[in-house]
């Protein structure tokens, strides 16, 4: 059932977001909205914004609401999402986030589903150790299971592959409190909703994108 899908991915840090709203994006042909990679680019340019966000991220924590909202619903509002829809990764994380996200979208392009990547602690906290990233797109890797072709260099873009500065075991554990503390009550809100998807995201890469293509398609074909 492709194209067009109005989504949110949620779940722990580690628990595959970012693989899985890529490879969503391209199944559903709607752009993949991540709002790390926004805060990165502005860490990049130097810019006042990015010296403040890099604060948080560096840290751990979340950026404060009144400017991932503020990003996020500029971007929103470009000619790609508006017809199509789109896949948020990194938004809303918090109960005001996803109030403010109702606004936005208004009523005629609600949510078709919120997904919600299942997975215990103690998977993200290995996975997360070994997670590398590209220092230009973005591209997640990891030095178990997933490594580029050629060590260091990214396979998309040839960008150089490192180790997040926010992937150490004190700031993993500390974004992870942060979650159980402001992100989990999410899962709640979007049960209360009807629109919450719960996915198993241990397994293969392609098992958990197979699971998350038959919850979302499962749930858009209730409103057609």
């Amino acid at each position: 059932m492709v194209p067009g899908a109005r989504l949110i991915v949620l779940g722990k840090q580690g628990a595959g977001k970012g693989t899985q709203a890529l490879r969503l994006s391209r199944h559903y042909v709607v752009p993949h909205i991540s709002t790390g990679d926004v805060f990165r680019s502005a860490v990049r340019s130097g810019s006042e914004f990015g010296k403040k966000a890099k604060e948080y991220l560096d840290a751990g924590d979340l950026v404060p609401d009144e400017v991932v909202i503020g990003v996020v619903e500029e971007r929103l509002t470009h000619d790609d999402t508006t017809h199509r829809g789109f896949i948020l990764d990194g938004f809303p994380r918090t109960v005001n986030q996803a109030e403010c996200l109702v606004s936005i979208l208004a009523p005629q392009h609600a949510l078709d589903v919120a997904l919600d990547l299942e997975i215990e602690t103690a998977h993200v906290m290995t996975r997360l150790a070994s997670r590398r990233v590209c220092s230009d797109c973005g591209a997640n890797y990891s030095v178990v299971d997933n490594p580029p072709r050629t060590r260091g260099i990214c396979d998309n873009c040839g960008g150089e592959v490192v180790q997040r500065a926010d992937d150490t075991e004190a700031a993993i554990r500390r974004r992870l409190e942060l979650y159980e503390r402001e992100t989990a009550p999410l899962i709640a809100w979007y049960r209360d909703q009807g629109i919450l998807g719960q996915i198993d995201a241990l397994g293969q890469v392609d098992e958990v994108t197979e699971r998350c293509v038959a919850e979302i398609d499962r749930r858009k074909q209730r409103f057609q």
